[in-house]
């Protein structure tokens, strides 16, 4: 089971990197209850997770440096196969791939969306889907790499278009 302290960061599902402001007890139907007390970064709203269910609904620490250049090689990825179904049904399989926290499946939907915006005129829930999956690539690789959200974009941007 994944344990998080107070100051660490986490990354909470299809919301992003949050930091664990506290352990807090909560009595619920006569028993004690134990909840990660979250604060999102990107929006500062604050999210309640039981301490045991955190993984179950996806609570994870951010990538590590091993890990970045994982998502870095899923970028330059030129060989991507763009489904030709109907926007409505790509856009749900990428919102699939959002939820499930997997900074991996986010690097995939933006890069797929970004090489599709080369070839066709997106959707606007696309290009919607697509800032979210940019934002959530950013914010959990400025903090892992402890640089600027400035640098990431423009590194990932870079990646993409080479």
């Amino acid at each position: 089971m994944i344990e998080f302290e107070v100051g660490d960061n986490a990354v909470y599902p299809a919301q992003g990197v949050a930091e664990v402001m506290g352990v807090d007890e909560k009595e619920i139907s006569g028993k004690i209850h134990r909840f990660y007390s979250l604060r999102l970064l990107d929006s500062d709203m604050r999210i309640l997770v039981p301490v045991d269910k955190a993984e179950q609904v996806g609570l994870r620490p951010v990538v590590r440096e091993t890990q970045i250049r994982e998502v870095f090689d899923i970028l330059k990825d030129k060989d991507v196969h763009v489904d030709k179904q109907t926007w409505n049904r790509r856009y749900r399989g990428f919102m699939e791939k959002i939820k499930t926290g997997s900074l991996f499946e986010v690097a995939e939907v933006f890069r797929d969306l970004y090489r599709l915006k080369n070839t066709k005129t997106l959707s606007f829930g696309e290009r919607r889907m697509l800032d979210t999956a940019k934002n959530l690539i950013v914010k959990e690789l400025s903090v892992a790499k402890k640089t600027t959200e400035i640098k990431v974009e423009k590194e990932i941007e870079r990646l993409c278009s080479a």
